[in-house]
């Protein structure tokens, strides 16, 4: 079985020296089953590794958040290299960077702290929004992430599957003081965190300049996940919009590292 990535595993020299091979990416059908949320943070991680210059082979699974050892539930998406593991952007990110690749070496150590800020603010906010919408709007949750969530099973199977992701994600939203937010909360909650990333990029081609960074490899999988994912409630790509240069940013960095989408 391939290793999990944890600090133990990051210390060793082993898996500097091992080479970048047969990367797998793993998450769900985009077309059938896949979320917002998920598909935020699988479009980020496959943003970040292009924006590295890594090789990697997307693989589509129903089970992708079981793929770690034990059965455990994993956070998406699932990357294998070599003899190893790891799930979720900040473990990967930190996979990568023990193999000697870092998007931010160029950056001060204040521009590195200040673009980790960044990073967890992005990253809270739009999962946070993308949860409450998936879950709490009732059009949303009946239209769009009931179906998708049963889609891979039999009907009773998919009776089980959507209650225990609803609970889950309601468990999220209730711990991080979501639940009990209004539309409108979430939205102007999203507009900060928009304010904030545009005035950042100012008119920089990235968050930090002429060069990519994390961030920039976060917001993108956000931001354009939200403005190209079609809802019955579309607030959020309404208040993203409402700022023309994050949008502009989508754009660059779709051009630059995938195939040209028009939004």
């Amino acid at each position: 079985m391939p290793s999990i990535i944890g600090s133990e595993y990051l210390r060793q020299e082993s898996l500097a020296e091992d080479p970048w091979r047969d990367a797998e990416l793993y998450q769900p059908y985009e077309a059938e089953t896949i979320l917002l949320p998920e598909n935020s943070a699988c479009l980020a991680v496959k943003t970040y590794l292009q924006m590295c210059k890594l090789p990697f082979d997307v693989k589509f699974a129903t089970n992708a958040e079981y793929m770690s050892s034990g059965g455990r539930t994993t956070k998406l998406p699932f990357l294998r290299v070599g003899a190893f593991f790891a799930s979720e952007f900040e473990p990967i990110v930190n996979l990568v960077e023990n193999k000697g690749i870092s998007l931010t070496e160029d950056l001060t150590e204040f521009e590195r702290s200040e673009a980790r800020a960044y990073l967890s603010l992005t990253d809270n906010i739009f999962t946070y929004a993308e949860l409450y919408i998936s879950y709490m709007d009732e059009d949303v949750y009946e239209n769009v992430t009931k179906p998708r969530t049963a889609s891979a099973y039999n009907p009773l199977l998919g009776v089980i599957q959507n209650w225990r992701k609803k609970r889950h994600a309601l468990k999220q939203l209730d711990a991080m003081d979501w639940k009990d937010l209004t539309m409108e909360e979430v939205v102007e909650k999203v507009a900060t965190c928009c304010n904030t990333l545009d005035s950042k990029l100012g008119d920089k081609p990235f968050m930090f300049g002429d060069k990519p960074v994390e961030l920039d490899a976060m917001a993108f999988g956000h931001i354009f996940s939200i403005l190209t994912t079609p809802l019955p409630n579309n607030k959020l790509a309404e208040t993203i919009r409402m700022y023309p240069g994050l949008v502009e940013f989508c754009k660059r960095v779709e051009s630059k590292y995938f195939v040209q989408f028009h939004f």
